[in-house]
């Protein structure tokens, strides 16, 4: 079950590595007005969905205490990141602060992931 685990976890540092580093990629056009979500920062975050669901799910499934209040927040702090990649994923230009937002979010849930114990 251990392996499975750590399996899990590091999918999960793999989708947020994909999410940030779609941003980061982007960060020269943000600042040129023409930056856009590109695909991997859609699957970077779906992965993090995914492979954070299965992650309380085991935990749990191994009796380990879950803080449902963090795991709450960052799945908020997900759905709204999700939500607007998803929605402006396909136009060629997406606004600067909403892209900034983006960035700003997922760094929000790399700290409350990491921060909060």
């Amino acid at each position: 079950m251990d392996v499975l685990l750590h399996l899990f976890v590091g999918l999960h540092i793999i989708g947020i590595a994909a999410l940030l580093g779609g941003f980061l990629t982007q960060m020269k056009a943000m600042g040129q007005g023409t930056a856009r979500f590109v695909p991997g920062m859609l699957h970077g975050a779906l992965t993090m969905l995914v492979t954070g669901v299965a992650l309380v799910g085991l935990n749990e499934a191994q009796g380990a205490h879950v803080d449902n209040i963090k795991i709450g927040i960052k799945l908020a702090v997900l759905i709204v990141i999700l939500a607007l990649v998803y929605v402006k994923r396909d136009e060629e230009k997406v606004d600067k602060g909403m892209f900034g937002l983006v960035g700003l979010l997922t760094m929000v849930n790399i700290f409350i992931a990491v921060l909060w114990t």
